[in-house]
């Protein structure tokens, strides 16, 4: 029986001591149902990136680094910059994750960060603009260092944090001078998302492995100090006084972490 396997069977026997937990309002590491493990979130990590941040979630722990380069604008907007998102879910992180091509989990992991990134027009991608034909790309690359849970929300975290430490490099004749800024990034907003699962009747933010692995719903909502700018329902069913709930929580807890990446 592999270790994943084993994890999976452990948290099934596990479900019955979760609910009975659950019953009495709190959850069986002691955490209130809406309450985020400790979150830790460095900056300026790598020397080698235009800006990076690792952000620590419990014991889930997500590199993210900033990279730009210059390159071709897409067709239908010309004057506009490039940002793309990609992650991975290192072997080392989980039992679970194996090596080679990125899988589902990680393109959704990447797309999920990406979209909440875009929604929120944190980055003036028009300020990338060059020349006709020429725009400076961002490449942000995220990195599960350690899952015990709920990586996406360290995730966007991670993202976050490494916007807000970019540098945007200096460009002459249509090419990057390494290690010459010309401005820092200034992201106009910060993104923060909130995961949650449900398990029995309970809504639980910030599940770590055993809870993942029993839920019936998630869902994920990404929010701005002023609006909601991305949800992803991943699974199972959710009543629209739920939701609505669900969102006020995030845009609480979402303050806090805003609050902690200001810090």
């Amino acid at each position: 029986m592999s270790e994943s396997t084993k994890d999976v069977v452990m948290a099934r026997m596990m479900k019955d001591v979760l609910m009975n937990t659950l019953s009495s309002g709190k959850r069986y590491d002691g955490r209130a149902l809406d309450e985020f493990r400790k979150i830790k979130i460095q900056k300026g990590v790598l020397k080698t990136a235009e800006g990076s941040a690792l952000a620590e979630v419990g014991g889930t722990k997500v590199l993210a680094a900033v990279k730009f380069d210059v390159a071709t604008p897409f067709p239908d907007r010309p004057n506009e910059g490039v940002l793309i998102s990609n992650a991975e879910l290192l072997c080392t992180a989980s039992p679970e994750f194996e090596s080679g091509p990125p899988d589902e989990n990680s393109i959704e992991f990447a797309r999920v960060v990406d979209r909440a990134i875009r929604s929120a027009e944190c980055v003036d991608v028009k300020s990338f603009f060059i020349q006709e034909g020429k725009v400076i790309s961002a490449f942000l690359d995220l990195y599960v260092l350690d899952h015990t849970g709920n990586y996406t929300d360290a995730g966007t975290m991670a993202a976050t944090a490494a916007l807000m430490d970019a540098k945007v490099p200096k460009v002459k004749d249509a090419k990057i001078i390494r290690g010459d800024y010309d401005r820092p990034l200034a992201p106009k907003a910060l993104p923060v998302s909130c995961t949650f699962v449900k398990v029995g009747s309970q809504w639980l933010l910030d599940p770590v492995r055993e809870e993942e692995l029993v839920h019936e719903s998630k869902i994920t909502i990404a929010t701005t100090a002023e609006h909601v700018c991305a949800i992803q329902k991943s699974k199972g069913a959710i009543t629209k006084d739920e939701l609505m709930e669900l969102i006020d929580i995030s845009f609480k807890k979402g303050n806090e972490v805003r609050d902690i990446l200001q810090g």
